[in-house]
């Protein structure tokens, strides 16, 4: 039976994490729960999975989870509870599921502490990657890739050699708007850019789906996943998300991961690895689908994809301040604050007054990542 703790229960990762528990409930165990601000959803998943140790995001809310629980699970909140979920039970295996860059320093306190990762949380080898690839190499622990993509291009390199690699190709549905030009953008509403046309995904996973900045920290995250040069990574475009990514050999060789667009398969796969069983999902039928069809990246057409390009490659700090911008350029669009346009030009100003720093340490990428969203809320158009 395999322990596992998750940080980010209640979201969509998470909950979908619990469906694959739920289904096979004697390969797995639950040790910790973080669920954020949604108390009633963690009160429930408490209620079924029985774990030891839950946190919240304030005190608060624990207190109000407190009271509707058993006293066998030990309730903390606030980073200090993040950190204590990631690292302070018998788990085997942390998924990593939180939204953003507080998956940083849970998820390195897990490595420290020898857990294996199911790593949901682009953020934390977007913006510490030589950080997280350096401690996961010194404590000897697993870093399984949760994403669709990832996940695709993992198991196409399982059993090959590394270094007869000629390029890996991740795949993106376009998201919400991909039929649309730029003209068409302006004016577009939260509304719309929350229906995603093939994945069920939060609200900011969405919309990055939208501005392509999702499949842009997912570049940035396949350079430190596969220690692969960004030349060495294509983009293309696939609406029916069924080729979830593939790989591409020096013989000109390509294989491919396929299957429905059901994040449970890769979830699964990251917590049963390199084991594999039947999943609560709908198997894969080409020929009811019929087609494929695949669209050359246009990256005048998606500039946050072009900028997350430009930002790796740079290193440094560049891609903590890309991605620190565009969180608050999401939030503040989500509230009504910015257009959806203007979620690009929050990232693109952050990135022109930002001086990169290299090779940088914790702190400086904690300090340039507040300087970041500081910048991103003070634009004003």
């Amino acid at each position: 039976m395999k322990r596992i703790a998750i940080l980010g229960s209640t979201g969509s990762i998470g909950t979908q994490t619990l469906d694959i528990v739920q289904h096979a409930p004697e390969k797995f165990q639950v040790e910790a729960l973080s669920g954020g601000y949604n108390t009633k959803l963690l009160i429930e998943q408490i209620k079924q999975f029985n774990p030891k140790l839950v946190s919240l995001a304030t005190k608060e809310l624990a207190d109000e989870v407190i009271k509707n629980v058993s006293s066998s699970t030990k309730v903390l909140y606030g980073q200090e509870g993040l950190v204590e979920v990631a690292a302070a039970t018998d788990a085997d295996l942390v998924v990593t599921a939180l939204v953003g860059s507080q998956g940083l320093k849970p998820t390195l306190a897990a490595i420290e502490a020898g857990k294996h990762i199911g790593l949901a949380n682009k953020e934390t080898l977007v913006s510490a990657g030589h950080i997280v690839t350096a401690a996961t190499r010194k404590k000897g622990v697993a870093l399984l890739p949760i994403d669709s993509e990832h996940s695709a291009i993992f198991q196409c390199l399982n059993g090959e050699n590394a270094s007869q690699v000629s390029k890996i190709t991740l795949t993106a549905s376009g998201g919400s708007f991909r039929d649309r030009s730029r003209e068409e953008l302006e004016g577009v509403t939260v509304e719309q850019a929350l229906q995603h046309p093939n994945w069920s995904m939060g609200a900011k996973i969405t919309i990055d789906s939208a501005t392509m900045v999702n499949k842009g920290l997912e570049v940035m995250e396949a350079h430190w996943l596969f220690n692969l040069s960004y030349d060495q990574i294509d983009v293309l475009i696939h609406p029916e998300s069924v080729i979830h990514s593939y790989v591409e050999f020096v013989d000109n060789s390509i294989i491919a991961q396929l299957g429905n667009p059901d994040m449970r398969v890769p979830i699964q796969y990251a917590l049963t690895y390199p084991d594999r069983y039947a999943t609560p999902t709908k198997r894969l039928d080409l020929a009811s689908i019929g087609k494929l069809h695949f669209r050359e990246m246009d990256y005048g057409r998606y500039p946050c994809l072009r900028m997350a390009f430009e930002s790796g490659r740079q290193g440094g700090t560049t891609p903590t301040v890309y991605n620190a911008a565009n969180e608050i350029a999401v939030a503040r669009f989500l509230k009504g604050e910015i257009t959806f346009l203007q979620i690009e030009q929050v990232i693109e100003a952050a990135l022109q007054k930002h001086e990169s720093i290299s090779n940088p340490e914790l702190d400086v990428i904690h300090e340039q990542d507040s300087w970041a969203r500081s910048f991103a809320e003070s634009i004003r158009f």
